[in-house]
């Protein structure tokens, strides 16, 4: 099972997800997508939180409206944590989660630790988790097929992009050619590059 909230705090709402237990948890690890942002208690048990972000945006333009979210969220669903003041939650892209075979079920790594970021929760907000809570979506996903489905649509906008560059490459080659022979022509129109009877030694008597 995974749970769905949707952080409206903002007037363009985002969502946000995680797993019932460690093996969901494991599930979102494999299947998430390049717009995915996970977060979870520094050096604590909880919960894998992620959010989901627009296509194209990048991690340092989440609102932090939506940050606040996402880390009140992670708090109150770490046994350790949600009993804490002042805990750190780090976050970072989907892309540099790192799993090997001889992890733990839910223990996870990073590729690049310098793209890991933290935030500092002060203290539970219950009003925040309240808004949260009311927007929550119980699921079952097939995580697989979501990401499959994902994957093919990436790769009809790519062929797609492709497909419309070569378009205007072939489109900037005709107007090059079409430019390229009206210079030539209009050079062979100018008035000393052009003939006539008397310059060729003729005139109309000739030919009487």
């Amino acid at each position: 099972m995974v749970y769905y909230f949707t952080s409206n705090v903002i007037s363009s709402p985002y969502t946000i997800y995680m797993g019932k237990d460690k093996y969901e948890n494991e599930d979102l690890i494999k299947y998430g997508w390049p717009e995915d942002v996970w977060f979870h208690v520094d050096k604590l048990s909880s919960a894998h939180v992620y959010l989901r972000l627009y296509k194209g945006q990048a991690i340092d333009s989440i609102p932090k409206e939506v940050l606040i979210d996402c880390a009140q969220l992670v708090k109150a669903n770490s046994i350790q944590g949600c009993k804490m003041n002042n805990i750190n939650v780090v976050y970072t892209p989907w892309s540099n989660l790192k799993k090997t075979g001889d992890m733990d079920v839910g223990q996870i790594g990073f590729h690049r630790q310098k793209d890991v970021k933290v935030i500092t929760v002060e203290k539970k907000i219950n009003e925040i988790l309240n808004r949260l809570e009311k927007t929550k979506d119980e699921r079952f996903p097939d995580l697989a097929a979501e990401k499959e489905s994902r994957n093919r649509e990436e790769q009809n906008e790519r062929k797609a992009q492709i497909q419309e560059m070569k378009r205007r490459e072939k489109e900037e080659m005709k107007k090059r050619k079409e430019t390229e022979e009206l210079r030539c022509y209009s050079s062979l129109m100018k008035s000393e590059n052009m003939s006539s009877n008397q310059d060729c030694g003729y005139d109309s008597d000739d030919f009487m």
